[in-house]
């Protein structure tokens, strides 16, 4: 069989649409050493692909990360198939929590230098010495503290549509970016107890044994990050600590885990938090709009793009190689970056 999906990305997304499968979303991570990560994606590929697999995978000689969505159907047989390998038995599967099955509709499997980019020399620190894990129920006690320091180890992006009460939000575009502006905020705070969240826990995995490194007495990790929470805080009956959206890297962008909206359109200002990525495709930029705006700028971040794009495909093609966008100068969209004045229209 192929070890690659060869049909065009639109017949997939449509084909996704068209079908009344159902689908389970999740995402897992371990930490492990693979001798030769292109033979094990090849096999993993191949494995995944018996169980009618959708998702991203990353593999590298230091471990795996993973979202996918399986068929409902073949979910016992994909926890069989990962059971066969040695590191994968007993890996925390984190199911989302809002799910239509429509997250991935193709399977990509990356071999990768990092299973997350963090710009860290491992060689310079223990990896294995990580920060303590805690429940949902260790998280919310310990958070009571006055004392106690929570940061968010997302990029700006996510945050701004969620993050849990009095937390740290670094204004950081990038893990990597992250890293060297957590530990420099907190430089005062070294004997406090630092509790540091991420979306499923792969991130604060590297980020709580890197602060540790760096001096940091007190260093605590949300086990399974923000999903397990949710998870655990909806099965205990705890209190949810957590407000607005959780923001996920597939085809739906945000799962709600409460019904507070606490960010804004990027283009009026209304409440909203629904990420969108800009139809002008030479664009692409993932900013916040609202319903009211979408049909304004056709769902394109600006009246730029709006205009680029009922342009013929051959006038397009050409503009491409001077015109800049959004995309091209902002990245990730910010709420400030985007006020009317700013815009390139």
């Amino acid at each position: 069989m192929r070890l690659i999906n060869l049909v065009n990305n639109e017949e997939l997304k449509q084909r996704l649409k068209e079908d009344s499968t159902s689908r389970m979303t999740l995402s897992f991570y371990t930490y492990a050493h693979i001798l030769n990560p292109a033979i094990f994606r090849d096999h993993l590929y191949w494995r995944l692909s018996q169980c009618g697999v959708y998702g991203r995978i990353y593999v590298a000689s230091e471990g795996v990360n993973g979202q996918i969505s399986v068929p409902e159907t073949e979910h016992e047989q994909f926890k069989s198939a990962i059971d066969e390998i040695d590191f994968f038995r007993g890996i925390r599967l984190n199911y989302a929590i809002e799910d239509d099955g429509k997250s991935f509709y193709k399977l990509i499997i990356k071999v990768r230098k990092k299973i997350v980019a963090d710009g860290l020399n491992d060689e310079t620190f223990d990896v294995t010495k990580r920060g303590g894990h805690l429940s949902a129920s260790e998280f919310n006690q310990l958070t009571t503290n006055p004392e106690t320091v929570i940061v968010d180890m997302r990029n700006h992006y996510e945050s701004e549509v969620g993050h849990f009460q009095n937390a740290i939000l670094p204004e950081a575009t990038t893990f990597r970016e992250a890293l060297p502006m957590v530990r420099d905020m907190l430089q005062e705070r070294k004997d406090k107890p630092v509790v540091m969240y991420c979306t499923g826990g792969i991130r604060c995995e590297k980020a709580s044994a890197w602060m540790k490194h760096n001096g940091f007495e007190q260093v605590y990790q949300l086990d399974g990050g923000i999903i397990e929470y949710a998870r655990q805080v909806e099965q205990q009956g705890l209190e949810n600590k957590f407000v607005g959206k959780n923001f996920v890297f597939d085809e739906r962008l945000g799962e709600r885990i409460s019904t507070e909206v606490i960010a804004r359109c990027h283009q009026c200002g209304s409440p909203c938090d629904t990420h969108v990525n800009c139809a002008n495709d030479a664009c692409h930029l993932l900013f916040l709009q609202c319903p009211a705006c979408a049909e304004k700028y056709v769902h394109t971040c600006s009246e730029k793009c709006r205009d680029f794009n009922v342009l013929p495909e051959d006038e397009r093609k050409v503009l491409r190689k001077t015109e800049k966008f959004n995309g091209s100068s902002f990245g990730k969209g910010r709420y400030r970056a985007h006020k009317p004045v700013d815009l390139l229209q």
